[in-house]
């Protein structure tokens, strides 16, 4: 996520280990550079390597705060005195985008409250955001969520022990906190996805900007594994936020200029000249050519895929459920397609569990029907308990939002517009519950009774420098949303962070009660 290997090289680093790595060689005549997170068990390794040290000096840097009594531990080990530096560099986080960051986390609740073990590594990430982002915020939570309250609460404990490193240059409007559940909205994750960023995560799945291509049928050894990074792939960096009609144009744009700059097969070489200019553009041939290779595989596998699992006609039953309230045709086009073999078990249960979160106190509510449809396509009961986990997880009696139904006469203005616009694209009619949220927040809006303050002080103006959180996981169509308020609000800067980042395979073992 961070570094490529080609990019650490050029840094003259050439040799890459874990400190927990068995029969490690001594090499002497290296320096070693450290970055460890500073849990108990790697200062345990540390204080081994310094007993008996592999390499001349030790250059050790923490990802987050480190005790005294740990720095002591490992003072007391380097009795050879290889140690030249310890630092605190904080990334205790995953940075994901410019404007998104995760700390890969999964089931980080049980039932309504939180692990103990997942509270404390959220709350080191948190800190170490806004270490490293030399932020000191005010913190607002949403009331609804006795976790969002303890994060915070938790939160604010670390600001105040830690009080001299959170000691920033104060600002004119201070920075803001925000910690949200994603139980008070749990149709985004469920929902399919027609960005570039977005579908590829929810339909090859994105894990360290890495993407496992290892079932395409007919797929090259080389292309097994590919990397998607916006840092080091201008493709990708110009298209994540593109809808997929767009990507499929850019593509081939993108084939059309290789093919121009591709060598001729019958190129003369006669002079030194015609050499030097082959090889000197060979490199960034080989690049563009990587490039061209991995986007068609990707583009190629995303379209395969729409067309087995018939995702057009899904995705337009989804956002139905997602954005409208005419029942009788929602309950139609679901049993339609429960009917249909080309829709997959999964996109089945997805349909099923948007359904039962949309019309779960409806009079005439289909859902017991739709369950039995669910069971005789599967056989298992194994989707009737994701059904029954989702409304418990995200059903109206959790949610401290109303999450559907527009709140006054202007939202319901602003609905009715949208309407006749007819919607750019049917497929993206749906807007995740955060961008009215941090919409609300940048307008200074949101009510203090639903997102109060911690603490006595409350910002007088309206917030520039805004963090979101989600307890439960964010998603890309979120990061999206933010993405389009930061560039639609100049001034404001949003960044947003989850406990992971979801698609709809990684949320569903999430609901399912622990």
């Amino acid at each position: 996520v961070v570094y490529t290997q080609s990019e650490i090289l050029q840094r003259e680093v050439y040799l890459f280990e874990r400190l927990d790595s068995p029969n490690r060689e001594p090499m002497k005549h290296l320096k070693a550079i450290c970055f460890l997170r500073p849990t108990k068990e790697n200062v345990e390794l540390l204080v081994q390597e310094l007993r008996r040290p592999k390499y001349s000096v030790y250059f050790i840097y923490f990802s987050n705060v480190i005790s005294k009594s740990d720095v002591k531990a490992l003072a007391e080990a380097d009795e050879q005195e290889v140690v030249a530096e310890v630092q605190e560099f904080y990334g205790d986080y995953i940075a994901v985008n410019p404007h998104v960051f995760s700390l890969n986390l999964l089931g980080c609740c049980r039932g309504r409250s939180w692990d103990p073990a997942q509270l404390t590594r959220t709350t080191q990430g948190l800190t170490a955001l806004l270490l490293s982002l030399k932020k000191c915020p005010m913190i607002r939570y949403q009331l609804s969520s006795e976790p969002a309250k303890r994060l915070a609460e938790c939160v604010k404990q670390v600001i105040t022990k830690e009080y001299e490193l959170f000691d920033f240059r104060r600002t004119e409007v201070p920075p803001l906190l925000l910690i949200l559940d994603r139980s008070d909205d749990a149709i985004t994750p469920l929902l399919n996805q027609w960005t570039y960023q977005a579908m590829v995560h929810e339909l090859l799945g994105i894990n360290n900007n890495r993407i496992d291509l290892s079932r395409v049928p007919g797929i090259s050894k080389d292309l097994r594994e590919v990397v998607l990074s916006a840092e080091n792939d201008e493709f990708y960096a110009n298209n994540m936020y593109l809808n997929f009609a767009e990507i499929g144009t850019n593509i081939k744009n993108l084939m059309e200029d290789f093919q121009r700059r591709k060598p001729k097969e019958q190129q003369k070489l006669e002079s030194i000249a015609d050499m030097k200019a082959f090889v000197e553009n060979y490199p960034q041939f080989k690049k563009m050519s990587g490039t061209v290779s991995k986007h068609v595989t990707v583009v190629g596998e995303l379209s395969r895929l729409v067309a087995e699992r018939n995702l057009l006609e899904v995705s337009e039953v989804e956002q139905e459920l997602a954005c409208q309230s005419d029942h009788s045709s929602a309950l139609q086009s679901v049993r339609r397609l429960l009917q249909s073999p080309r829709v997959s078990e999964l996109d089945a249960a997805r349909l099923v569990m948007l359904y039962a979160l949309r019309y779960e106190r409806h009079g005439s509510s289909g859902l017991p029907g739709l369950l039995e449809e669910l069971r005789g396509r599967g056989g298992t009961d194994r989707y009737r308990k994701l059904v029954s986990a989702v409304l418990e997880y995200g059903g109206k009696r959790a949610r401290g939002s109303d999450l559907f139904s527009p709140k006054d006469a202007v939202a319901i203005t602003k609905q009715f517009l949208k309407g006749l616009k007819g919607i750019e694209n049917v497929y993206t009619q749906h807007q995740p519950l955060l961008q009215e949220t941090l919409d609300q927040l940048i307008k200074g809006k949101l009510k203090d009774s639903q997102y109060p303050y911690l603490g006595p002080n409350i910002l007088r103006d309206r917030p520039q420098d805004i963090i979101v959180f989600l307890i439960g996981g964010a998603t890309y169509e979120e990061a999206l949303a933010v993405f389009n308020l930061n560039r639609s609000n100049p001034g404001v800067r949003i960044v947003l962070g989850g406990t992971t980042i979801h698609n709809t395979r990684r949320y569903s073992p999430a609901l399912q009660p622990l």
